[in-house]
């Protein structure tokens, strides 16, 4: 016959067990998922302050037209910015993306490799600026994309299940050990 003092102290055993068990998968991933963390913090600190620290990512310059009606057609836009980057850099670059900002009367043009930015006035077709954007380097460094697609997807997706899991196994760590006492106590 099995007293009540021996069921309560299976149950303390299995909770001893279950808490045990969850803090090793706790400490464990914890240590996993100190590493990529730690790379998503910092390059997530620098990604907030792109706008106000002009070596990371060029300061947004001003254009003439305001209005897209005033402006060069974006073909001819592009002309000019490849004809500039041609002129000013050396090695095989090429056109990633282009950044439309009516607002600023500027349109950025963004190169590969080498995180170049042109920013040439809408209107006009001058070239304000020619400088490297190292905000995207850190924004591929930040997601996991500097590696591949595929890692990024691997890892932000270990990286919120995993946040998840710590998040769990965290508030087991705070409860079993409660409900131990709770038990002992009763």
């Amino acid at each position: 016959m099995t007293t009540p003092n021996k069921i309560l102290k299976r149950k303390v055993k299995k909770l001893s067990h279950e808490t045990r068990l969850w803090r090793k998968i706790h400490h464990y991933l914890g240590l996993f998922l100190a590493i990529l963390l730690f790379i998503s913090a910092l390059t997530g600190i620098i990604l907030a302050w792109k706008k106000d620290v002009d070596i990371i990512q060029p300061p947004t310059q001003k254009g003439a037209g305001k209005s897209l009606d005033e402006w060069m057609p974006l073909a001819q836009l592009e002309s000019i910015s490849n004809a500039h980057v041609a002129t000013h850099l050396e090695g095989q670059i090429t056109l990633d993306r282009i950044d439309v900002r009516p607002d600023k009367g500027i349109a950025k043009f963004l190169y590969q490799p080498g995180y170049w930015e042109v920013q040439i006035d809408g209107k006009n077709g001058e070239v304000l600026s020619l400088e490297k954007r190292y905000s995207d380097l850190v924004e591929q460094i930040h997601d996991g994309s500097i590696i591949s697609d595929l890692f990024k997807l691997v890892s932000m997706n270990l990286l919120g299940f995993g946040l998840l899991l710590m998040i769990f196994t965290g508030v087991w760590l705070w409860y079993g050990p409660w409900k131990i006492r709770k038990i002992k106590r009763n």
